[in-house]
């Protein structure tokens, strides 16, 4: 950190210039107000950074003006407060670090997208009052999901909204998954079988928005259970995009229905045989292998999972894979062998095909919330386990002469290392105490709910369990 915060040193030249840049507008100036948005359909909520908490959308301005599912008028303040120099209030997150650091916050990182820099100068010169279409939209058409993974919720699991309605909160101290906190926030999602008037707005500006579109991605919830994810796929088959650069991502947990995942197939193939988009990306989600991985993700069949990978893969040689890894307290003892398979798909699909000549790359983020099963719950000894993890995903790390770049990049090495930096941070001690007290609560009631089993599932917990067990608030 610079002594003098006037004198900071910033040590890549691209991003300085995209800061320069904003800062002549304003030290609050952030393109990603403009240019991307998350769209979260099955409550009626978005907003366009991950950092702010998301806003309701008015359904009164969606029905003059179906953009205003991104326009709305409180982003537009927003983006006037900006324009005329300002730092909103909600953006602090990136004003922190950059008070506080010689680091480029994400406004900075997100300002120079190749979905937002190309279009600063337009930015700048707008109206406040003006609509813009995103370039970067993430939508989520309703929270209809087949799974419920163990730090999930009704917010993006229909199956969490049934377990929660038969079995109420779960018996931590902080009540987890209440649906009390989403009526007082106006969030609880409209059920996929009734009339949801942000569906309807959003196929009413889609035409539109399709034209300037960079990047469209669809989430959930189980996008292959929403017929808008089928009805995106083949609106895109039969109108392609004009600027031709269109990127296009779909998150499955790939455990629906083989005929469902064979018609995603057939979709997918469909669209890279007539080029109808530059790339296409499956996100897809796993915590770590096997059995353990399936008692983490209720309704993960875990070799159906992993074959499904391989069949799109081989059926689809231009499609990149990325797992999204919610490295938790649960992940740490099989986390190796993911390491180890994943690095096997990156050698057996590399391919000039591809856009990269990787075909799947690992996401490892690691889990904030809920408290009681991040990593940090967990004894200090167990941080051993994650560091032997960071030896063998840099021992898989591609070398740099290798023209296929086969193995894991520096970004995927380097998320995991920082997963064991995360773990021996200092914690407040007696946080830590009600974390292992919500730990013992949560899968107990997890076990006698779906009929698991804990200790036999992560029979290397038996002990921190049984000491959890003991503890008395």
């Amino acid at each position: 950190m610079a002594s003098d915060k006037t004198e900071k040193k910033f040590e890549n030249p691209i991003y300085l210039g995209v800061k320069q840049d904003l800062d002549a507008i304003g030290k609050g100036m952030c393109l990603a107000k403009w240019t991307q948005v998350t769209l979260q359909l099955q409550s009626g909520h978005n907003h366009s950074c991950h950092h702010p908490k998301t806003h309701k959308i008015s359904q009164s301005e969606i029905a003059r003006n179906p953009s205003a599912l991104h326009n709305t008028r409180y982003k537009k303040m927003r983006r006037k407060e900006m324009l005329s120099g300002a730092r909103p209030t909600e953006c602090d997150y990136c004003w922190n670090v950059e008070d506080n650091s010689d680091r480029f916050s994400d406004r900075v990182f997100k300002s120079g997208e190749s979905w937002s820099y190309p279009f600063m100068n337009e930015i700048f010169n707008s109206n406040w009052r003006e609509d813009y279409n995103p370039k970067y939209v993430e939508v989520a058409f309703s929270n209809a999901c087949n799974f419920k993974c163990s730090y999930c919720g009704p917010s993006y699991s229909s199956k969490w909204v049934e377990e929660i309605e038969q079995y109420g909160a779960y018996p931590t101290t902080d009540n987890f998954n209440s649906v009390e906190w989403m009526k007082i926030e106006d969030k609880f999602p409209i059920p996929q079988r009734e009339h949801n008037p942000y569906v309807e707005a959003f196929w009413k500006w889609w035409p539109e928005l399709y034209r300037d579109l960079h990047t469209f991605r669809v989430t959930g919830g189980e996008p292959l259970m929403s017929k808008d994810t089928w009805e995106v796929l083949d609106y895109i088959i039969k109108h392609p995009n004009p600027n031709k650069e269109l990127k296009l991502a779909i998150n499955s947990n790939l455990g629906v229905p083989d005929n469902l995942v064979d018609k995603f197939i057939d979709k997918i193939k469909k669209i890279e045989d007539e080029n109808r988009v530059k790339e296409i990306v499956i996100f897809t989600s796993v915590d770590t292998w096997g059995k353990q991985a399936e008692y983490i993700r209720t309704g993960l069949e875990f070799n159906r999972f992993w074959n499904n990978v391989n069949k799109i893969l081989t059926e689809c040689p231009r499609v990149i894979v990325t797992f999204m890894v919610t490295y938790n307290a649960l992940s740490i003892f099989n986390y190796e062998k993911l390491i180890h398979n994943v690095y096997g798909l990156k050698d057996t699909y590399a391919s000039i095909d591809r856009y990269w000549s990787s075909a799947v790359f690992l996401d490892s983020s690691y889990l904030r919330y809920p408290l009681h099963q991040t990593v940090q719950v967990l004894p200090y000894n167990f941080s051993e386990n994650i560091l032997n993890q960071t030896k063998l995903i840099t021992y898989y790390a591609a070398p740099s002469f290798d023209p296929k770049h086969i193995g894991y990049s520096d970004v995927e090495v380097q998320k995991v290392k920082r997963i064991y930096d995360w773990m021996i941070a200092p914690q407040d001690v007696n946080q830590q105490i009600v974390n292992r007290y919500n730990f013992y609560k949560y899968f107990t009631e997890h076990d006698k709910r779906r009929g698991t089993n804990f200790v036999k599932t992560f029979p290397e917990l038996e002990e921190f369990y049984n000491f959890c067990s003991t503890i008395n608030l």
